[in-house]
Order: C-alpha cells, then sequence, then structure tokens
C-alpha cells in the first residue's frame, strides 16, 4: 500500500492588496486595488472590501471602477511584495524543507516528515498561519489532504483566513459534492463545456470514462479523470524548474506602425535579457505574443538549435516572427517570452495507481 502523504496549500489573503492596507492604515476597511488607474490599467489584485463590488484580478480598470466608484488605487510595489514573501517562506521552512512555491502568495508544503516532529497536519497548518500572522501582520488560509489538487481546492473553502482539512476517509465524497467551476484547473471556458456535456458537481464528472473525458478535453481528459478519484501523484518540489521566461507591455495608445512596435519590442528584449542573466538561465524558443485592439490574440514562436541569452539574437528572431504576417489591426500589447530552457529535463513517466486509503492516517 503506497504511504499517503500530509500536503498543505498555503495561501496569503488578497496578498498585494493586504500588504497595501498594512503599510497605509488608512487604507484599511477600504476597497483598494493594486494596478494602474489609466484607461488602459488593469487590476493586479483587490482587497476583500472590493471583491464584494465585483471587482477582481486582470480586470479592467474602467470597469473595476465603475463596479466600484469608491476604489482606491495604488501602484504595485513588488520589491515590499518579495520582502514579506521571504519572511512568509522563513516561517513555511521552519517545519518543513518540501517547500514548493507557485508565486509570492502561494506555496505547497509536504509535512508527512516535519521538523517539529507534529503528527497532525491541521495543527501544522494552524501553527504556520499564526506564525505569518505574528511575523508579518498578514491573514493567510490553507488547505489539508494527502495530495497537492485536493489541499490547493481545499484552501479556498475556508477563505479569508481559515482553513480546510479533508483527511483520507473524506476525499472521495469531498470532490463528489464539489462544483465543477471549484476543480483546480477549470476555467470558465472549460466549465461552460462541461456544463453543456451534463457536468456540473464531481460525481457528474466521476460517471464518464477516461476514454469520454479524452474525446472531448483531449490530454486534460486523463487528469480529469484521476483527480476526481483522489489520484494526484505529483509529489511537492522544493526547487521547481522554470519553463519560460518573459516580459509584455501593454500600450497607453494603440500603436499601428512597425517601426514603433519594433523600438518597444527592443525594450522587452533588453528586459527579458536582464532577467534571463539574473537567472542564468537560456532557452532555445522565443514565442511573440501579440494583442490587438479588439482584443484577439496571436502568439508566433520559432525555435532554434542552440540556446540564446542575449537581446539581440531574441529581438532579431522576434521581428522575424512580426513580419512572419501582415498585421490584421493596431495592436494593444506585445510580448516576448523565451522557453525551452536549459533548466528543463524530461520528467519520468509516472505510473498510474489507484487511491489507497488509510482511515488511521491522523490528519
Amino acid at each position: 500500500m503506497e504511504k499517503l502523504r500530509k500536503i498543505i496549500h498555503i495561501d496569503m489573503d488578497a496578498f498585494y492588496a493586504s500588504v497595501e492596507q498594512l503599510d497605509n492604515p488608512e487604507l484599511q476597511g477600504k476597497p483598494v486595488a493594486v494596478g494602474g488607474s489609466s484607461q488602459r490599467g488593469v487590476v493586479s489584485a483587490a482587497s476583500y472590501e472590493a471583491r464584494k463590488f465585483g471587482v477582481r484580478s486582470a480586470m479592467s480598470s474602467v470597469i473595476a471602477k465603475r463596479n466600484c466608484p469608491d476604489l482606491i488605487f495604488v501602484k504595485p510595489r513588488f520589491e515590499r511584495y518579495k520582502e514579506i514573501s521571504g519572511q512568509i517562506r522563513e516561517v513555511f521552512f521552519e517545519y518543513t524543507d518540501l517547500v514548493e512555491p507557485l508565486s509570492l502568495d502561494e506555496a505547497y508544503l509536504d509535512v508527512t516528515e516535519n521538523k517539529k516532529g507534529l503528527p497532525s497536519a491541521t495543527l501544522i497548518a494552524k501553527q504556520i498561519r499564526n506564525r505569518i500572522k505574528e511575523k508579518t501582520g498578514l491573514n493567510a488560509s490553507a488547505g489539508i489532504s494527502i495530495n497537492k489538487f485536493i489541499a490547493k481546492v481545499a484552501s479556498d473553502v475556508n477563505k479569508p483566513n481559515g482553513q480546510k482539512t479533508v483527511p483520507p476517509e473524506e476525499v472521495l465524497q469531498f470532490l463528489e459534492d464539489l462544483d465543477i467551476r471549484k476543480f483546480y484547473g477549470v476555467g470558465k471556458v472549460t466549465a461552460e463545456k462541461m456544463y453543456r456535456l451534463g457536468i456540473f458537481t464531481g460525481k457528474d464528472l466521476k460517471l464518464k470514462t477516461e476514454e469520454y473525458l479524452t474525446e472531448h478535453f483531449g490530454k486534460s481528459g486523463a487528469h480529469f479523470y484521476n483527480v476526481v478519484r483522489g489520484i494526484h501523484l505529483s509529489e511537492v518540489k522544493p526547487h521547481r524548474i522554470r519553463k519560460s521566461l518573459g516580459a509584455e507591455r501593454t500600450f497607453n495608445e494603440n500603436i499601428s506602425s512597425e517601426i514603433f512596435m519594433l523600438e518597444r519590442l527592443e525594450n522587452i528584449a533588453e528586459e527579458i535579457e536582464r532577467r534571463l542573466n539574473k537567472s542564468k538561465v537560456a532557452g532555445k524558443t522565443v514565442t511573440l505574443k501579440i494583442k490587438y485592439s479588439d482584443f484577439t490574440q496571436q502568439t508566433r514562436s520559432k525555435t532554434i538549435s542552440y540556446f540564446i541569452s542575449s537581446k539581440e539574437l531574441i529581438l532579431e528572431i522576434a521581428k522575424e516572427l512580426l513580419y512572419q504576417e501582415k498585421m490584421k489591426n493596431s495592436v494593444r500589447l506585445l510580448g516576448i517570452s523565451l522557453s525551452n530552457l536549459n533548466t528543463e529535463k524530461d520528467d519520468p513517466k509516472e505510473e498510474k495507481k489507484e487511491i489507497s486509503v488509510q482511515l488511521k492516517f491522523k490528519f
């Protein structure tokens, strides 16, 4: 019988906005959006006071202000967010070295074996949340279960400033009762497609065969088939391998001149070169991202036979991709990313295994 793991997913509550409210007491209790307030601005994060009005991350600043006239916009301070994120990770390492950061404000922890020798993952999650509050003044939520997928889903259940444990004996029922929109990885488009197929809950999903799901959702079909049965074998990886690195710019005014586009691409390529040198990585695949004024989006890619990291070579390929076909409209955003990096390794194929439930496994 495979040994079950004890996985915690920690997710900071409205992290960027909460940091701004922490540093500026005048913002506490008020609707706050981190991001630009211009016509082209986008909300990076919203406080819970703002979320009550429907303000969400990635929302246009214009729409956000329309939804919440009293919304206060604050410019992002990423260095400050990174500083506090570092303090939070120090707390994680007090309990385990098996920490896999997903972003500045969330991470997976494997506490099956932990530095405190505590048998209860639920207790560890509570202690970690308390330590984060003591150290930073910020609230965190947590999900606790037997694998990363369920822990991630569970961390949303009692937000903000709460936690949810799904012990082994409750896993299958928890997943069957779950609204399909709550499944991590099921976005708006996929959810709508599932609705059309009569899939509204985990129980509905579980009734479909793997062949049926693969036919309708491609490679994701096998993933959906497994996770609804509690099968998710991905381990907590302390050193996540970067898959790509990129940068993009949204313009204050739409641009149609290729000369202006090349100027912007040069600035973006320079930023990527700086990040590549800092991370000491290089890549073989350059991807150009173009978002038009009508919000349609295109990506064009080219892979070469050797690794590159210099601005000149990245820009040269980006130019080639830009001229690959005629622009169909004026452009509001350009981006370049480099993938197929020299940090990537082929993961061995994991053998599919059925879930083993140990009722006495203490959570």
